[in-house]
């Protein structure tokens, strides 16, 4: 009995402070909560490009960066890298399910270039990627497409069908559609790595330049969506 009237004593508080104290630290806690669920978490699917292959550091690869930039435009945003090297729509696809376990508000789907490389039947890069942005559109999920063109050696036919499964899906689906991820960097030896094929820290500042307006367009979409919610 003793030991429980010391107790409070030894600590200079009282039972009424320790409730105090704990009210503040949930009230504290719930702020915290609230602040995190306001952000808007933008997933990444792609492959080497999103997972900056190549690079010292990973805050120079595009997610990091594509968030640094629309933080700098205002836009609260946490920007998810959900980018395997290597991988292929196919891929993509199938990792869907666990990818959207990190509970992204929208999606910027960067698959296709390992297709090209593969010389993959431009159809099935079509399928695959409709399979994804069809389950993401589904979902409620806004959806930023980012295009992909084919390597210049495999001919013109192919190219044209492999960036026309690109055009079919940005006419199909209420999407933001960016024609080409590498735009401005493709070809440019100052831009890229040794292998030619992954960009540099310059190239992915390129890169993130060119697709910002489109990802504000993204970023606007879950805005008009959650005022939405809210005025319902």
């Amino acid at each position: 009995m003793l030991a429980l009237v010391i107790a409070p004593l030894l600590c200079g508080c009282s039972e009424g402070s320790y409730a105090e104290n704990e009210q503040t630290d949930q009230s504290q806690s719930q702020d915290t909560d609230a602040e995190v669920s306001s952000s808007i978490r933008i997933l990444a699917l792609g492959d080497s490009l999103t997972a900056g292959y190549g690079l010292d550091d990973l805050s120079l690869a595009f997610p990091a960066r594509l968030e640094e930039e629309l933080r700098a435009s205002g836009h609260d945003v946490k920007v998810l890298d959900a980018g395997i090297s290597g991988d292929t729509t196919a891929g993509g696809r199938s990792r869907l399910d666990w990818s959207l376990a990190d509970s992204p508000d929208a999606v910027i789907v960067g698959l296709g270039g390992n297709d090209g490389l593969r010389a993959v039947d431009p159809d099935v890069t079509y399928d695959n990627l409709n399979a994804i942005v069809g389950r993401l559109t589904s979902e409620g999920l806004p959806v930023l497409l980012a295009g992909m063109q084919a390597p210049p050696n495999l001919g013109r036919e192919y190219g044209d069908r492999f960036f026309g499964a690109y055009l079919r899906l940005a006419e199909e689906y209420d999407i933001v559609f960016y024609p080409f991820l590498l735009d401005g960097v493709a070809g440019e030896p100052s831009l890229n790595q040794a292998d030619r094929i992954h960009p540099n820290p310059d190239g992915v500042n390129v890169m993130v330049e060119k697709l910002l307006p489109y990802a504000e367009q993204l970023v606007k979409r879950v805005k008009d969506t959650r005022s939405r919610e809210t005025a319902s």
